[in-house]
């Protein structure tokens, strides 16, 4: 698109904006859009601007406005204060988001280590003798995503640092390589039974063993089954179609990893970097991660204090568990390579603040989502979703599966938020099915998370997409355009497979026909874009 033609849906999305606030002025108070449709409108415009104007940071900002004008009444002092005392500064105080920013500018410093030791070269030489395909790279990094089940944060950098030089030595673009960290980052952590989601989970569910529960949904898991299947199968067939077919041509006939003029990460500075690195230099520093990520979250859950593992790992705090974690791998790492004379103490120290500049992106989308879920929150969107499921649950209890995922969908895809979608709909799920129906329990919980993992999955607003965008050091708007019609072709696939989950209560009988529907609607595509080449 031409920066004329830009400028024109720039203007033009703009202008609808101002027309809706004129309109919204008029014709509701500050009594009526709480818990109402109008709540959800902030999230609605910041998505919509950022999909048309290719420009996030502006988008996320008008959605703030706008829900910050909703609560006011569009009263100058208070729109002011609410977009800066209850949201921005709100947000950077909350204890959990700051966690999270420590543990982004934890890892980012040690990415920047292990770059400069040599250590993600020596991996690619490495890999790029045992790994010969595109598609061996791609599995690669599907496998490697697997493993990596703790928590979909630490999920999406460890696997974006590793992988990216094996991907890009291949020619997969840094597109395609963000669709397949952020298709495994949420999906198996919601079906492992040992990760911060798994903890999220279980500790909304109230007068129940939430754990016992968690590991009776994962079966009904439909969408993070299929999708996790649905990657493997494009990646095997050489299937791409929609925006992430062009991404991937033009990486593999013109060497292009970016396609569009923004690359900001294209000239990375790597000219300290060792020559003489070691898979040592790699393999050290991302073992203690995951090891000291593991006893963060258990010493946060209390495991030292007398809980078991797995009680442990319920109750864990993620913000805290992650953080000291990362910082106790950071001086792991540090230490090594002073004790192997790999990189002088002086030289680790200026990684630090190299680190904290390659995370000043994604920190501040985080920021501004975070942000946004403030304002959302404060018009009632929670209040608004749950009457919307509690009044339907009574009258289409056989179609509540297929109901529950669509509304996750929505409610995940607006606010940006899986855990949020979880606290809102999983008690009320319990709540109608507890001492009726339990196998309904379990298959509309099912719904409910695997609804939010694909919201999750499709807003720009999410974290997680940010964190994968941030991974492969790819423009996140280009992330995010690439896998919407991958996502919503496993989303529609899935709302099938829970229609006749909900009619039939049978695991069996919908895994075969949503993996059944999966292969038909890809050999579809594959039949109508052909394979792309090795």
């Amino acid at each position: 698109m031409d920066k004329k033609s830009n400028r024109f849906l720039t203007f033009g999305a703009l202008s609808i904006v101002v027309a809706f606030l004129v309109i919204a002025k008029f014709v509701t108070t500050q009594e009526t859009v709480q818990q109402s449709f109008w709540a959800l409108m902030p999230p609605l415009i910041a998505i919509g601007l950022a999909l048309i104007t290719k420009e996030v940071y502006s988008a996320l900002f008008m959605g703030i406005l706008t829900g910050a004008l909703l609560y006011s009444g569009y009263d100058f002092e208070g729109t002011i204060n609410h977009i800066f005392s209850d949201g921005i500064i709100a947000v950077l105080s909350d204890s959990y988001n700051v966690g999270i920013l420590c543990f982004l500018v934890i890892l980012g410093a040690m990415v920047q280590l292990m770059n400069r030791s040599g250590g993600s070269a020596a991996f690619g030489k490495w890999a790029s003798s045992h790994i010969k395909t595109r598609a061996g790279a791609q599995l690669a990094t599907i496998a490697f995503g697997c493993l990596i089940f703790i928590d979909d944060y630490f999920n999406c950098l460890t696997v974006g640092s590793v992988m990216r030089p094996v991907t890009d030595k291949h020619k997969v673009s840094r597109a395609k390589l963000a669709y397949l960290i952020d298709a495994t980052a949420a999906p198996i952590c919601i079906i492992a039974p040992i990760s911060s989601w798994a903890a999220a989970v279980s500790g909304f569910v109230e007068g129940e063993n939430g754990m016992k529960l968690f590991l009776q949904t994962i079966p009904y898991n439909f969408y993070a089954i299929l999708t996790i299947a649905m990657m493997i199968f494009l990646v095997i067939f050489r299937v791409d179609y929609g925006p992430m077919r062009t991404h991937e041509i033009n990486a593999i006939e013109n060497n292009d990893l970016f396609t569009t003029n923004k690359r900001p990460f294209e000239n990375e500075e790597t000219v300290n970097e060792r020559k003489d690195g070691h898979i040592l230099n790699m393999l050290v520093p991302i073992i203690s991660l995951i090891v000291c990520c593991v006893i963060g979250m258990i010493y946060s859950g209390g495991f030292f204090n007398g809980e078991n593992f797995i009680d442990a790992f319920a109750g864990s705090d993620a913000s805290v568990g992650l953080v000291l974690g990362s910082f106790g791998a950071l001086v792991i790492t540090i230490v090594f390579y002073m004790v192997r004379n790999v990189l002088p103490f002086n030289a680790c120290m200026d990684c630090l603040p190299d680190g904290f500049k390659q995370m000043i992106s994604p920190i501040l989308i985080l920021t501004f989502a975070w942000s946004l879920k403030a304002m959302t929150d404060s018009l009632g969107a929670k209040e608004f979703v749950a009457g919307v499921v509690q009044g339907s649950a009574a009258d289409f209890v056989g179609f509540l599966p297929f109901i529950i995922f669509l509304i996750a969908i929505g409610l995940s895809f607006a606010s940006g938020t899986s855990w949020g979608t979880f606290g809102i709909l999983i008690p009320i799920v319990v709540a109608c099915f507890e001492h009726t129906d339990h196998t309904m329990m379990i298959i509309a919980m099912s719904a409910c998370m695997a609804g939010a993992v694909c919201g999750d999955h499709c807003s720009p607003i999410s974290d997680t997409t940010i964190m994968s965008s941030a991974g492969a050091q790819c423009v996140h708007l280009n992330h995010v355009s690439t896998q919407l019609p991958y996502a919503l072709t496993a989303a529609a696939v899935s709302a099938v497979t829970y229609l006749v989950a909900g009619l039939t209560k049978n695991v069996y009988i919908s895994l075969i026909i949503g993996f059944s529907l999966m292969l038909l609607t890809l050999y579809a595509l594959q039949r109508m874009t052909g394979k792309e080449k090795e």
